[in-house]
């Protein structure tokens, strides 16, 4: 266990440096002026409050009747035969070898995944702001694009679980009579991808996203906070044997993607609305954004 911790840590370490989508600043507008975002209150509330409701009563109200009784997505052949995958094989290393150690790596994804990454991320974005000269206006609205990112992440997560049916790792160990009778057999087969990282890395993303389209001066203080907290909750999920690695690292990447897409598809600057399509730039580049070792995307799209 100890061994495959350290080479996934410093997979982590590499995969999820801090890329941050720093859009090229428009020399017409002063550098220190937080740039005002599309938004809309009602528009975004009704978004926002339905996907939340979609997500919440599938999980806590029709989740019975939604869930696959028997897995889809199986790890085993028709002979029964374990045909698990030598990465996820590889990754179950990082599973707590102890009832107890699961149970406290499962509960401390919660307490991260539920409460300390959402504190750290709207606290950091809120800092961020507050330095640039931003109006707690502009954090509602920050606050409220972040959460609309991730409710949306997450119905997409349930719909993608509830059809695919993989078996969590824990529930692939047990023999055939006891998978029934384990704490949530509805539970079960929801494997395929990480709820709790698509959470976490769609809100990450988000933040960051949003504070680079505002230009705020420390957004490389959502990162330093969000990314290693996002981190930490995919790799508990694995120290629960709860996911394998490949739900994880599914969870991260399209996490980012609806953190990334929905503030740059639904939030653009409105300063970029009133330029001439001619006038736009597109660019791509990297460029350090925090320090010498962090690497920033930046571009005009």
């Amino acid at each position: 266990m100890t061994a495959s911790f350290r080479t996934l840590t410093a997979l982590w370490l590499v995969l999820l440096a801090p890329l941050s989508p720093a859009l090229a600043q428009d020399p017409s507008v002063p550098q220190d002026t937080p740039r005002a975002l599309r938004f809309d209150w009602t528009r975004d509330g009704v978004i926002t409050g339905a996907a939340g409701v979609l997500w919440i009563s599938s999980e806590s109200v029709f989740k019975s009747s939604l869930a696959p009784a028997q897995c889809r997505w199986c790890d085993r052949a028709p002979d029964g035969t374990d045909t698990l995958n030598r990465l996820d094989r590889w990754g179950r290393g990082l599973a707590g070898n102890t009832p107890e150690s699961r149970k406290r790596a499962d509960t401390w994804s919660n307490v991260i995944g539920f409460a300390g990454l959402p504190l750290g991320v709207l606290g950091a974005q809120y800092a961020a702001g507050r330095s640039s000269g931003a109006s707690r206006e502009f954090f509602a609205q920050d606050a409220t694009i972040i959460v609309e990112s991730a409710v949306i992440a997450s119905v997409v997560n349930q719909a993608v679980k509830f059809t695919v049916g993989r078996e969590r790792p824990f529930v692939h160990q047990l023999p055939d009579d006891a998978k029934g009778l384990t704490a949530h057999p509805t539970d079960n087969n929801l494997s395929f991808y990480s709820g709790h990282t698509n959470l976490a890395f769609s809100m990450v993303v988000s933040a960051g996203t949003v504070a680079a389209l505002r230009g705020y001066k420390h957004q490389g203080l959502i990162w330093g906070v969000g990314l290693p907290l996002a981190a930490s909750v995919g790799l508990l999920r694995m120290g629960a044997d709860k996911h394998y690695l490949s739900d994880v690292l599914t969870g991260a990447v399209i996490g980012s993607a609806f953190g990334a897409a929905v503030p740059l598809l639904l939030h653009g600057r409105t300063d970029d609305d009133a330029r001439p399509n001619a006038a736009r730039t597109s660019s791509l580049s990297l460029s350090p954004s925090v320090g010498r070792q962090v690497v920033g995307v930046s571009g005009a799209f």
